[in-house]
């Protein structure tokens, strides 16, 4: 994949979402410090500017997938192995994805660390129709699978929130997730 960083180090701009180039690398940089190194994603438009720092870094293992539940299940499988991991997508992915979150994730005792766009909050600054409905039914979907899960709007305090979230997956043995709304929507 070409390098699509910009050479003005402002921002980045992928299918018309833009967010700046610090906030992204600091997602990226929070998450290796986390200890993640395992990824599974689904292309999305949100976050989809952390893709190019975690591509370029020899820490991560990313795989691209087809499906929301495909990605919990790949990670699911890297996390029994021993890896670090996390599944990133978009909202509607945690409702593709709930059986899987469900079966092998809690019932199981898997760790895993979701990253959500989640598109249709109150904070998405890009929300519309089409992803309302999806947005504000996603808090009480996740709490209804018994799910910890953390809104994150700006980049403040993010390297000390997702080790918080991670050291949550672990102690937990089971998936939790990151809400990326507000700033991360621009």
């Amino acid at each position: 994949m070409p390098d699509s960083r910009p050479k003005d180090g402002k921002q980045l701009d992928n299918g018309g979402s833009h967010m700046e180039t610090a906030l992204a690398e600091n997602i990226v940089i929070s998450l290796k410090k986390a200890g993640i190194n395992f990824i599974t994603f689904v292309p999305e438009t949100r976050l989809s500017q952390i893709l190019p720092f975690i591509q370029e870094d020899s820490f991560f293992n990313l795989v691209p997938v087809a499906s929301e539940a495909e990605a919990v299940a790949i990670a699911a499988g890297a996390s029994m192995a021993g890896k670090q991991t996390a599944a990133y997508m978009e909202g509607p992915g945690v409702w593709v994805s709930s059986y899987n979150l469900l079966t092998v994730g809690i019932r199981y005792g898997v760790p895993l660390l979701l990253l959500v766009g989640y598109v249709g909050s109150l904070e998405d600054h890009r929300n519309t129709f089409l992803y309302v409905e999806y947005g504000i039914k996603m808090k009480a979907q996740l709490e209804s699978l018994g799910m910890q899960y953390v809104t994150l709007t700006s980049g403040e305090n993010l390297e000390r929130k997702i080790k918080d979230a991670v050291r949550m997956m672990n102690a937990l043995k089971q998936p939790v997730a990151l809400l990326f709304t507000g700033e991360f929507t621009i």
